[in-house]
């Protein structure tokens, strides 16, 4: 059994998205040429809600923003593995018996920091309501279902993460 004290270790893929062998702590600076996987899922009712969550005040990037439920790929798992996890993480949906449809997926490089990774964002309709949503408060603080007009007066207002693409995966302008 892994230490509660040991990194989480991610997977690197290359500039082609393919899985190097390499496994590195979530942590590290990744070079040129190298990428993590990151997953986000638009999780939609029956009346084309989207679920949509604030992460916590003490979160170190971005606390307080809303945003759509999602993180980082653990080594091993595949990207809608990925997403089942984090979403049951974050709010206890269960995805996994849900069809998979990546809705847009894009690259991000920035080698001055490191950050550099593939995301893919999905789009789920299934059948719940916030009764069934359970957060974890120590990733989110409140949670709402708002339409894709709704999202857009968010942004506007406060900000919304990933809110551009986003808009790419729905089909619908910034």
């Amino acid at each position: 059994m892994a230490s509660t004290n040991s990194p989480e270790m991610i997977d690197i893929y290359d500039e082609n998205r393919n899985k190097t062998g390499l496994l590195l702590p979530r942590k590290t600076k990744l070079e040129k040429g190298q990428y993590m996987l990151y997953v986000l899922a638009l999780i939609e009712d029956a009346n084309h809600r989207f679920l949509i969550t604030q992460r916590a005040m003490d979160k170190k990037w971005a606390a307080g923003h809303w945003e759509i439920p999602g993180g980082g790929a653990m080594a091993g798992e595949s990207s809608f593995e990925a997403l089942c996890r984090e979403v049951r993480e974050e709010t206890g949906l269960d995805l996994s018996l849900c069809q998979p449809n990546v809705a847009y997926s894009y690259c991000n490089e920035d080698l001055k920091s490191g950050d550099n990774y593939f995301a893919d964002i999905y789009r789920i309709q299934t059948d719940f309501t916030l009764d069934d949503v359970n957060v974890d408060s120590r990733e989110v603080i409140d949670v709402k279902l708002a339409t894709a007009e709704e999202i857009k007066a968010l942004h506007k207002e406060i900000g919304f993460l990933h809110y551009e693409r986003i808009c790419k995966a729905l089909g619908i302008e910034a």
